[in-house]
């Protein structure tokens, strides 16, 4: 009853893909879909007080700009930072570690320093630590995932023997559903001296997360996976590190005095806010926090953990389908399957057929892949809003694929 009255609130799913088919959308690891309090407050601000924010001193300003830091407190409680001054907004999570990389890493790290990721990472957290090691001869090293999806823990302490500077690893795997035991490696990491950064795209938006409780260093998610508007993400970080960084791009906002041939850079969190924000954005993540908060995460994990648990017993029922990743009790609401008669792209379109939504290919996961030996997968991924019923809706899917391709 309470999924029911969630899909209430999501205008989309009350349309037919094709007359008579229902929407069933099963993509929400790549978006979710957004309620109707977070259109309508987006909507609302381009209405009644459409002005850039924290310069004019007239009416509609000084609204969207009350709005704008509204918005960045809501999210600071959210994930329990200690300061608005440590909630940084970006476009997105890939920007939010680019963000690290370029200003953090550019500063701090020299030729023979180690940063470990693992191979579980999206490419965000891997091309710009790629791109960062051609230019400073910095050394990648890499936590092993072992054939049941799960980080080789003691391979990663004898990493920590290396004394690297940086440990950056994904809270979640977007393929696997893998929920990596973030505290763990966050506090060996610091007992090795090395500092932390936590891509939490896939779990701030689907279980609580606290970075006072991780004792996480950075740690960076976006918008458009859990309830609010694509091109707007954060960055938090340690007000400490945030500080001792120089700006990431220049120009207004993030100034406090400019000369003719030097610059004095403004407090955080504007330091790193360069130009015009994404102001009707932020607001609607401002909305899409009060969406979720007034649900509690406690209750947007339930919903999951049964989806995952029912949807991986049915699956079963398929033996020419293998499952990525571990058992249902590790993992969140991801579901990516190989099935070695078809190609995920085609799995996928006629799944879109059935008026289903999944999403095919490597999922911006292509080490990932490589090291299980497949080129790509079919994901589906639920969310607050999805029900057993879905699941059925899937498993019959699949069943009409096999029939097809047999």
């Amino acid at each position: 009853m309470k999924v029911k009255s969630y899909r209430a609130d999501f205008p989309i799913l009350m349309r037919d893909v094709k007359p008579g088919l229902p929407l069933v959308y099963l993509d929400s690891a790549a978006t979710s879909q957004k309620p109707e309090v977070v259109i309508t407050a987006m909507d609302n601000y381009y209405r009644s007080m459409n002005a850039n924010i924290h310069r004019g001193v007239h009416t509609l300003a000084e609204e969207a700009t009350a709005a704008y830091e509204s918005a960045r407190a809501k999210i600071s409680r959210f994930i329990d930072a200690g300061s608005t001054r440590e909630v940084i907004f970006t476009r997105n999570t890939t920007e939010s570690i680019n963000l690290v990389a370029y200003s953090w890493g550019r500063k701090f790290l020299k030729d023979g320093d180690v940063v470990i990721l693992t191979e579980m990472e999206h490419h965000a957290n891997l091309v710009p630590w790629q791109i960062l090691a051609s230019e400073k001869n910095i050394k990648l090293e890499f936590i092993p995932v072992s054939d049941d999806g799960l980080l080789d823990l003691a391979a990663y302490k004898d990493l920590l023997k290396l004394e690297p500077k940086l440990v950056s690893f994904t809270h979640m795997s977007n393929v696997l559903g893998t929920i990596n035991p973030a505290k763990e490696i966050i506090d060996l990491a610091h007992l090795a001296g090395a500092l932390t950064l936590v891509d939490a795209a896939q779990s701030v938006p689907h279980f609580p997360v606290s970075v006072k409780d991780l004792d996480a260093d950075f740690l960076a998610f976006s918008a458009h996976k859990m309830c609010g508007p694509t091109a707007i993400g954060v960055l938090y970080g340690k007000e400490n590190l945030l500080t001792a960084m120089p700006p990431f791009m220049g120009g207004g906002d993030m100034i406090r005095k400019v000369a003719l041939r030097s610059f004095s850079p403004n407090e955080l969190p504007y330091k790193f806010e360069a130009g015009t924000p994404a102001i009707a954005e932020v607001i609607g993540f401002g909305a899409a926090v009060d969406y979720l908060s007034g649900i509690g995460m406690e209750n947007v994990q339930a919903v999951e953990e049964e989806l995952i648990t029912y949807a991986m017993e049915q699956v079963r029922q398929f033996p020419q389908i293998s499952l990525l990743g571990p058992d249902a009790g590790s993992k969140g609401g991801v579901l990516s399957m190989v099935m070695d008669i078809a190609h995920p792209h085609d799995v996928a379109q006629i799944l879109d057929q059935h008026g289903i939504a999944v999403r095919a290919g490597h999922h911006c996961a292509m080490p990932l892949h490589t090291r299980f030996q497949v080129p790509a997968s079919t994901r589906a991924s639920f969310y607050l809003y999805n029900t057993p019923e879905e699941v059925d809706k899937l498993m019959a899917g699949l069943a009409h694929v096999i029939k097809l391709f047999s």
